[in-house]
């Protein structure tokens, strides 16, 4: 069998889980959500997900606090009112796909909330349009020209952090599997962690340790509180010239494994438009392969990894642990399905789809009836 179709086991302090294969499908923003409560179109979309393949689904970006969402249509879970929604959309979809673990990623957008629908500019929103004010480590904006956020105080750092383990605890309740905290693509955590979005002069700016020491406090906040499977995605490099590297990172994932984490996601960029990508297949595995050897915790890597042979060979090759997909899975919501049949594994379906199977894939799964009426 196939490497990208062995099961992992994810180790957490009350016992972990074990997944069916390696294929997680990675965070998407919907940008969706009615004042931050899920709507039809997540049940809709999580159902389609959850029966693609994938042995975990990742749910979006889902902001603790109001504002901390990117966009007003971005989904929350700081209240009761967000937590029945989300809750009920997601049993309902659950209902309706085979057994598939459930991530959610908290998060929290700093001075890249308050933006319009990407569809619509992106662009940060004046109160005029709907927007609010903004909080980051420094009154520096995410564009020239952008109003700056405010600096955050330590009244403010305390309400963010405590915010994050209360949306831990609501995730927990409603039966969701893994948490993974946000710490890349330019959002409060990352914008930590980076010199180029923070520049205090207090205790949390500076030298790696003190730029470490906010992220870190939230990851251990929300550790001492949920027993569960709990990760993190980080940006590995901002891809600017005197930003956060992958050495400066290699060194606050070795921190969180020493903290508890039990899983890491890599990825890179987002923080600034200066960023110079070098974008190609597969162009962050490097990235995975580098923190993965250093620190020995379960590592996803993502990134133009399109194709199920490539996976299998990035797998092979110790570059990661597990494969997430984004955009793909939203191209070929099935693409669980298609890699099982390429690479000789087995995945699980909804009975209801096993007639539209071609003939070639039916090794793929269980029982699988072609004819019928």
């Amino acid at each position: 069998m196939s490497t990208l179709f062995t099961p992992l086991t994810m180790p957490s302090p009350r016992g972990g889980i074990t997944l069916a294969n390696r294929i997680v499908i990675a965070p998407m923003c919907q940008y969706s959500a009615v004042n931050g409560e899920a709507t039809d179109w997540h049940l809709m979309h999580w159902g389609n997900l959850l029966n693609g393949g994938a042995a975990m689904f990742t749910i979006e970006a889902t902001a603790v606090l109001p504002e901390g969402r990117i966009t007003p249509s971005c989904l929350g879970l700081w209240d009761a009112r967000t937590e029945a929604k989300l809750a009920d959309t997601l049993q309902r979809a659950r209902k309706l796909a085979p057994q598939t673990a459930v991530c959610i990623q908290l998060a929290y957008a700093g001075r890249k909330a308050s933006s319009a629908v990407p569809w619509q500019g992106g662009q940060l929103l004046t109160p005029a349009q709907g927007g609010w004010p903004t909080y980051g480590p420094s009154a520096m904006p995410q564009l020239p020209g952008e109003a700056p956020p405010a600096a955050m105080e330590a009244d403010e750092l305390v309400r963010v952090r405590e915010a994050f383990v209360t949306a831990a605890l609501r995730a927990d309740k409603m039966g969701i599997d893994a948490i993974e905290l946000h710490g890349a693509h330019g959002y409060l955590l990352h914008e930590f962690l980076s010199p180029l979005s923070n520049q205090r002069t207090d205790a949390y700016g500076g030298s790696l340790e003190n730029r470490m020491r906010y992220p870190l406090e939230v990851f251990a906040a929300v550790r001492a509180a949920y027993a569960g499977v709990l990760g993190i995605r980080v940006s590995a490099s901002d891809w600017v010239e005197g930003g956060l590297t992958a050495d400066e990172v290699t060194v606050f994932a070795q921190r969180l494994k020493a903290l508890g984490c039990d899983f890491i996601h890599v990825s890179s960029g987002g923080l600034s438009p200066q960023q110079k990508i070098a974008i190609g297949p597969g162009y962050q595995l490097h990235f995975a392969r580098q923190i993965r050897a250093a620190t020995g915790m379960v590592t996803t890597a993502v990134g133009l990894v399109t194709e199920p042979q490539q996976a299998e060979d990035a797998l092979q090759a110790g570059d990661a642990d597990l494969i997430a997909l984004a955009r793909a899975f939203l191209y070929q919501p099935r693409w669980g399905w298609q890699a099982a049949a390429a690479l000789g594994g087995t995945v699980d379906a909804n009975p209801v789809y096993w007639r539209c199977l071609p003939r070639e894939a039916q090794a793929a799964f269980g029982k699988v009836s072609i004819g019928g009426r």
